[in-house]
């Protein structure tokens, strides 16, 4: 039974295959297939099925934890092999104390960037992935953007320049549909980087998509709402 609280990526992904099967079944050949295949690939990549991602991450994560113990360790034997010398002559405490608070400082540094580097490329990971999601929605935008319901009015005059989206007005129709329900699916490719990010600077990213695929959506369905007044 699916997990109610949760976006399923492997759900959302069949939602987006089912959509291209509807939109190759009645637009064959038209590139806004081609938009949902692309999607299923963001899909996978944001899930971490893509070959070799979820590998890469754990040996990320490996190394810079075993780089972390190695430092700990020789900045432990550093600090004792001092205090062993110190109690074995004639030796300024206030130069030894110095010197070993630089030695933990730094190594105190170096823990931390190393324990935090998973999290930071996971970080510029998943805002490369929202920025494609982003440009694929303006993408959407872009195919939906010439589909024009005042062309079906009786009073409409064309121009040389005026474009021919070669659909009728039920056609134009279901084109502009699969255009918003695309945007949705955006939408929801993104929320699922937000299911295994707690960064704010990923979930504003998130939020800031799912209110541009929003926006977008809104306005094809005012054309859509045209449509429908269209004898």
């Amino acid at each position: 039974m699916p997990d109610l609280d949760r976006l399923d990526a492997l759900l959302v992904r069949q939602t987006v295959e089912v959509l291209e099967d509807r939109i190759t079944a009645r637009f064959p050949g038209r590139g806004v297939s081609r938009l949902a295949t692309r999607l299923t690939e963001l899909v996978d990549d944001v899930a971490g099925t893509a070959p070799g991602i979820n590998a890469r991450r754990r040996a990320t994560r490996v190394l810079s934890r075993a780089a972390a113990a190695l430092i700990l360790v020789a900045t432990a034997v550093a600090v004792v092999l001092g205090l062993r010398d110190s109690t074995q002559g004639d030796v300024e405490w206030l130069p030894l104390i110095e010197t070993t608070i630089n030695d933990l400082v730094f190594a105190a540094i170096a823990l931390f960037f190393l324990y935090s580097l998973p999290e930071r490329l996971q970080r510029g990971r998943s805002l490369a992935l929202l920025h494609r999601l982003r440009s694929l929605a303006h993408v959407v935008d872009m195919h939906q953007l010439t589909k024009d319901p005042e062309r079906f009015r009786v009073d409409f005059v064309a121009t040389p320049r005026t474009l021919d989206p070669r659909l009728t007005p039920r056609e134009m129709e279901h084109y502009l549909g699969y255009c918003s329900e695309m945007l949705s699916l955006v939408g929801k490719t993104a929320a699922l980087v937000a299911e295994e990010s707690r960064d704010d600077v990923v979930l504003d990213a998130v939020a800031g998509i799912e209110t541009l695929t929003t926006s977008l959506s809104r306005k094809i369905w005012q054309k859509i709402s045209l449509l429908a007044r269209i004898p």
